[in-house]
């Protein structure tokens, strides 16, 4: 099953021009753009966590907590809150596993380890297994300017990844391999949610029911492991705590929309995007130092963005 790029909407007449309204959130690069500029914010947010001591669990709770409280009083007013069953139940479920409960947990107590840059930068990744994935599921993938763009990127990434590996301040083995596995599970994440998406599904919704699930896990586990939830360590940085919650209330809305319109693989380049900010705001603003290679390799994969969105512009 593979979804429809497009959506039905309907025109406003303004001034005698006729104009679409929300002509922002209907453009898929500009949902790619939004997502992975919000997603790059993680980085830096989750590294500071870590050096509070946070637990990557509680942090990763805290960014469904965030998601369903920014959404849940959106759907009330709107009366678009309903109890999910059979088909979109399974999605809440699965997609809260595949897509948020593991890539997260494995997101958060990676960057403590590699940094906020290099971890962020795993996510550029991620495009090149989906399009693997895409391929092998017969689901839409992108023309061959498109693919240039992934495979561009994907170069860069791989420069990023040596130049990171053999510094002085390399770390573990072990955490190197845990964070290429970052991009493998968000491929899996992003192929899932197309072709099991439940038809007529509003993207908020099964947002918030998807990391309203992954609040039940993540509670779970923490139980499991701890048998408490220690909210409390929280308090160390409330600021940077609700930072984190706004930036992950903002984003899967637009992410979901990204989703649904621009399909598995053009969704997959928000980590073009994300790695590009992650690295940037973690050399200004945490102080991390990466060599003139290391920078090198992210010039590629902003090129890799830009071909990407000449390739979206051509399809639109």
């Amino acid at each position: 099953m593979s979804l429809s790029t497009t959506e039905n909407t309907s025109d406003k007449n303004i001034g005698g021009k006729n104009i679409k309204g929300n002509n922002v959130l209907k453009s898929p690069t500009s949902l790619l753009l939004i997502t992975g500029t919000l997603i790059g914010f993680n980085f830096p947010l989750g590294k500071i966590a870590g050096e509070a001591n946070v637990s990557p669990m509680i942090w990763a709770l805290l960014v469904s907590v965030g998601v369903c409280s920014l959404l849940l009083p959106n759907l009330l007013f709107r009366k678009q809150l309903q109890i999910p069953k059979g088909r979109t139940l399974r999605y809440a479920v699965l997609s809260a596993l595949i897509s948020f409960v593991i890539p997260n947990l494995l997101l958060f107590s990676v960057i403590p380890h590699a940094g906020a840059g290099y971890t962020g930068l795993m996510f550029a990744l991620s495009p090149v297994f989906t399009l693997a994935l895409a391929t092998l599921f017969r689901l839409k993938t992108p023309n061959l300017l498109g693919i240039t763009g992934i495979a561009i990127g994907l170069v860069g990434a791989i420069v990023v990844s040596i130049t990171r590996a053999g510094s002085a301040e390399a770390p573990e083995l072990i955490w190197i391999i845990a964070a290429i596995l970052i991009p493998l599970t968000l491929a899996c994440g992003n192929i899932y949610r197309t072709i099991d998406w439940p038809e007529n599904a509003l993207p908020d919704s099964l947002a918030f029911w998807s990391h309203s699930f992954a609040i039940f896990v993540f509670i779970v586990l923490l139980l499991a492991t701890t048998g408490t939830v220690r909210i409390s360590e929280l308090a160390v940085i409330p600021w940077i705590a609700l930072t984190q919650a706004v930036v992950a209330g903002l984003t899967f809305p637009v992410f979901f929309r990204l989703q649904q319109k621009g399909g598995p693989v053009l969704l997959s380049q928000i980590g073009y995007v994300a790695a590009a900010v992650g690295l940037i705001t973690a050399t200004f603003i945490l102080g991390e130092r990466y060599s003139l290679f290391t920078w090198g390799g992210a010039g590629i994969i902003a090129m890799g963005i830009v071909i990407t969105i000449i390739s979206q512009r051509q399809k639109g």
